[in-house]
């Protein structure tokens, strides 16, 4: 890792741009993509996108790529960039082009540029003026035009583990004389969450108070622990996906553990109560009838307790949901039926099932031959018709075999074998 000297008027920049490698051997992390035979590396340079968390080493891959090509290297921040400034990289890049020079047009936190900023860059990438890299931490499916997602290769960069971090560690003590006593590399490596840049700024910020880092260091941190935990980007909707599928898939394991990746990462409360409110319809329905009384009364409790006390009923919630009996015949039906209303006609009601609160009404036939369930056997028409002409029958719902939704099940075969009775 080679240091670079100081920036213009003799300030020192930070030890996360100081540091960064100018070798691609001296990389850390990422050996899924850059190990041998890589298609990263084996394919020459071509255009990218770096798709990755904050601080797994976006930005330093592709000035090392552009590097290792020997390609002049341009970087474009939609933060401060608008479509003028493209259009100066873009014409910088055709006259080095026009002189047999390569040039690479990095683009950090390219899904912050609007489609028309992204789509200028397409005429260019296609005639190949210059070499086209985007970063994101953002699923490109969703934040990247399809124009441009079909130009690019994307790689997927994954957070830097332990390992990685122990090594990065290693090499800015070697670089910077410091001593990380092995305890406070734990805690540092965990501190970091898989962030390179986060570690840097640590170490740099405990290192004020000498060469000698060990546990008592911490003291002088002041800084909240950050998780990884973007809200409102991917690691956010990944993990609450990830509680979800733990509950439909009743581990109490998972629930717990995303629950508290969750909370931990500053996640409102009450958002995780709205989700176990939809699970517990979406996913356990009639097999449990308790399980939404019992998600409604986490959000209740939540409410009334506030944090921390009431988010242990928020794992209670949980928990019951994880190990609840399971059907989504609710929601099947429910979607089913939704989607026959939205593609038909708007059907009249059949005269029967109308409500005849006067005289014309009824005259008129509005509730005529209607049948008063309680008044028959069973308190049930047997055979009695509730949909408009010409719809149905739906057999929209089927009832599981599991939790009370058996009893369920039991209920309709029963009233069907009174249909059937009623028929002959």
């Amino acid at each position: 890792m080679a240091s670079k000297s100081s920036t213009e008027g003799g300030r020192q920049p930070p030890w996360a741009e100081e540091l960064r490698p100018q070798r691609l051997e001296d990389f850390v992390g990422q050996r899924h993509l850059l190990g041998e035979g890589s298609p990263l590396l084996e394919e020459g340079l071509h255009s990218m996108l770096l798709w990755g968390p904050p601080g797994c080493g976006k930005t330093t891959l592709a000035r090392l790529l552009a590097t290792r090509s020997g390609a002049r290297f341009a970087s474009l921040s939609p933060v401060v960039a608008g479509i003028k400034e493209v259009k100066e990289r873009i014409a910088e890049a055709e006259s080095l082009s026009n002189l047999g020079q390569e040039m690479v047009i990095f683009v950090d936190e390219v899904h912050r540029f609007n489609k028309a900023q992204q789509d200028y860059f397409l005429p260019a990438v296609e005639q190949g003026v210059f070499t086209f890299i985007g970063a994101t931490t953002e699923n490109p499916s969703f934040e990247i035009n399809s124009a441009l997602l079909s130009r690019v290769t994307v790689y997927q960069l994954r957070p830097l583990g332990d390992a990685d971090l122990a090594a990065l560690a290693a090499r800015i003590s070697e670089v910077k004389g410091l001593s990380i006593a092995p305890k406070l590399l734990e805690l540092l490596t965990a501190y970091a969450d898989g962030d390179a840049r986060q570690l840097l700024n640590v170490i740099e910020l405990l290192a004020k108070k000498g060469p000698k880092l060990d546990e008592s260091s911490v003291k002088d941190l002041r800084r909240a622990v950050l998780r990884r935990h973007d809200k409102g980007g991917d690691s956010y909707y990944d993990q609450i996906s990830a509680l979800i599928k733990s509950i439909r898939g009743s581990s109490v394991d998972g629930c717990l553990y995303w629950l508290c990746r969750l909370l931990d990462g500053g996640t409102e409360p009450r958002y995780v109560t709205r989700r176990l409110i939809r699970i517990a319809t979406e996913d356990v329905g009639l097999a449990d009838v308790n399980a939404l009384t019992v998600a409604l009364n986490a959000d209740r409790q939540y409410r009334i307790l506030g944090s921390p006390e009431g988010e242990l009923g928020i794992a209670m919630a949980a928990v019951y949901l994880a190990v609840a009996p399971k059907s989504n015949a609710i929601y099947n039906a429910f979607g089913k039926v939704s989607k026959l209303v939205a593609k038909g006609s708007s059907a009249e009601v059949p005269p029967h099932l109308r409500n005849a609160p006067t005289e014309l009404m009824k005259e008129l036939g509005y509730g005529k031959e209607y049948r008063y369930a309680h008044d028959e056997p069973h308190h049930y028409a047997a055979n009695a018709t509730y949909l408009p002409e010409g719809v149905g029958p739906l057999d929209a719902y089927k009832p599981t075999a599991q939790g009370f939704e058996e009893r369920v099940g039991r209920r309709l075969e029963f009233l069907r074998s009174l249909d059937e009775a009623a028929a002959d």
